[in-house]
């Protein structure tokens, strides 16, 4: 089986433009050389760019990203609260598609929140994208009941509340198999239960570099994913993204790098590993 990758949540941090402590971290440089280099031989064709905690409210850094990536990719921005009607529209021609709101490692305005997802996506057609413990989310009702359109990071961080989340997804939420190293749970069974509710929920991310997770992306977890989801691989890999991100489908003909093995994950795995 030959399979082609969009990759819907990773990071670049390059120190030309400002990088903040979070809670006395700072991030080591993840460029976009090293990201190609990083991905290089898994058909990955497009992909979003993310705002991390450490990048806070800047966009010279995503913007610059974008146009260097070029077609397929978007970005995913934590919005300044001053940014006007202008700057929003602005980000969108750059390629922006969503606004990240980092309820993990910072205090959020949840009135803030909401007012400035629901006039971004008035204005653009912008999602709203969480990374939040999954026990907080029933907390969060109110404002997820307003959301229009939102995805879940790091398929919601807890098991905790895998019902809750399930019924988000039953409601048309998109959740991120990503991030695997900051889970403690059984994923191959969150997984599953995802995708029996919403074949079109999951989207996978190699959440590269990984800071501060326990382990970052391997290729074995695309061979957990596929495992899991069966023959709706491609739309986890990518169709799901791309249709969520207002990207168009691509074909097969359309495809220009390689497309990936999954036999070579697995060997891609025992190399890493000095086998």
């Amino acid at each position: 089986m030959l399979v082609s990758v969009f990759d819907a949540h990773f990071h670049i941090i390059d120190p030309q433009f400002p990088l903040v402590e979070n809670n006395g971290f700072l991030p080591q440089p993840f460029t976009i050389a090293d990201y190609r280099a990083r991905m290089d031989g898994f058909g990955v064709d497009g992909g979003a760019v993310v705002s991390g905690s450490f990048q806070e409210n800047d966009s010279t850094f995503l913007v610059a990203a974008l146009a260097e990536f070029g077609e397929g990719y978007v970005g995913v921005i934590q919005l300044d609260p001053d940014a006007t009607d202008e700057d929003i529209l602005e980000l969108d021609r750059a390629g922006v598609r969503a606004l990240r709101f980092n309820l993990k490692r910072g205090a959020i305005d949840i009135a803030g929140l909401t007012h400035q997802a629901l006039r971004a996506h008035q204005l653009a057609g912008w999602h709203a994208e969480l990374y939040v413990d999954g026990s907080l989310l029933p907390s969060l009702e109110p404002v997820l009941a307003k959301l229009p359109a939102v995805s879940i990071d790091h398929l919601g961080m807890s098991d905790e509340a895998l019902p809750y989340l399930l019924d988000l997804v039953d409601r048309g939420a998109r959740i991120k198999a990503t991030g695997f190293g900051r889970l403690t749970f059984d994923i191959p069974h969150v997984l599953r239960r995802i995708h029996s509710v919403s074949p079109e929920a999951l989207m996978f991310g190699s959440d590269l570099p990984g800071t501060r997770a326990s382990r970052c992306f391997e290729a074995a977890d695309l061979d957990m994913i596929a495992e899991a989801v069966g023959g709706d691989l491609h739309n986890v890999l990518e169709a799901n993204a791309r249709q969520f991100y207002r990207l168009p489908p691509k074909e097969p003909e359309d495809i220009g790098a390689p497309p990936m093995p999954l036999f070579r994950a697995r060997a891609r795995l025992r190399e890493d590993r000095g086998e």
